[in-house]
């Protein structure tokens, strides 16, 4: 099942399924919360409702160097455990948005990357039972801000400003992403980043087994898996589409200020 957050055209946030019939998308509106799905037969175009991102974050925990190539290009070392990192709720932008980034910066890059949304509560999750505290996965940009990531160790200012998590433009259910899920970033149409969720230095039960034995995660919460190779700078008025087998397709613009 692919899960959506929406507006729709009466500025109702609603809930419900993201279906294709002949390759156009529908929205089909569901009763009650937002993140319940019960159909009441009523559909929508894509087009005419506001997707929203499919969750709302406490806190985003972001995994660096998680594929040997996005390493090398780096010029960085595989890490032996899990590099973490963090981005607030501040950071979250949705399908379909412009993302308005930082002003005066040389270089904001793209990263595309397979996200794992978090469906309860847990702490000191095992790997064996990590896959049931597993809601669905998204797709996920880790925009990043280069001029000052290379400059500090902790990366605030780097990775956590606002608009730097796009995030959708559904939450598919774990059934639905194969485990070798290809994930394919595009910029203006042309591929940049190509890659699978096999080529993971850590996988997914690997990374919520490592990150609750530090912290806890509430549902909702978003754990981005690391990025294969192929990163690079933004421009103004790029449009930005992250392909995730089973998953679908995030777009969304970018706009720079001068």
């Amino acid at each position: 099942m692919k899960r959506v957050r929406f507006r729709d055209p009466a500025g109702t946030i609603r809930g419900g399924r993201w279906i294709t019939e002949d390759e156009t998308a529908y929205v089909t509106t569901a009763l009650g919360e937002p993140d319940s799905v019960a159909a009441d037969e009523h559909t929508y175009p894509a087009d005419d409702v506001d997707v929203l991102s499919p969750a709302q974050p406490t806190k985003t925990v972001c995994i660096g160097r998680n594929y040997v190539d996005h390493a090398d290009e780096q010029d960085a070392d595989v890490p032996d455990r899990p590099l973490l990192f963090l981005k607030p709720p501040n950071t979250v932008a949705s399908h379909g948005s412009t993302v308005s980034l930082l002003a005066g910066k040389e270089r904001i890059d793209h990263e595309a990357e397979l996200a794992v949304v978090i469906g309860e509560t847990c702490h000191d999750v095992s790997e064996s039972d990590a896959e049931d505290v597993i809601a669905g996965y998204t797709c996920f940009n880790d925009l990043s801000n280069r001029d000052d990531q290379r400059r500090e160790t902790n990366w605030v200012r780097g990775k956590a400003f606002d608009n730097a998590a796009p995030m959708g433009p559904v939450l598919a259910t774990p059934e639905e992403v194969p485990a070798d899920a290809s994930i394919e970033l595009r910029v203006n149409g042309e591929q940049r980043q190509s890659g699978s969720r096999e080529d993971m230095v850590f996988s997914v039960p690997e990374l919520i087994a490592e990150i609750t034995d530090y912290m806890t995660l509430e549902p909702g919460d978003v754990i981005a898996t690391g990025t294969p190779a192929g990163v690079g700078p933004l421009e103004d008025g790029d449009t930005v589409e992250i392909e995730i087998e089973g998953i679908g397709t995030l777009r969304h613009g970018v706009h720079i200020p001068e």
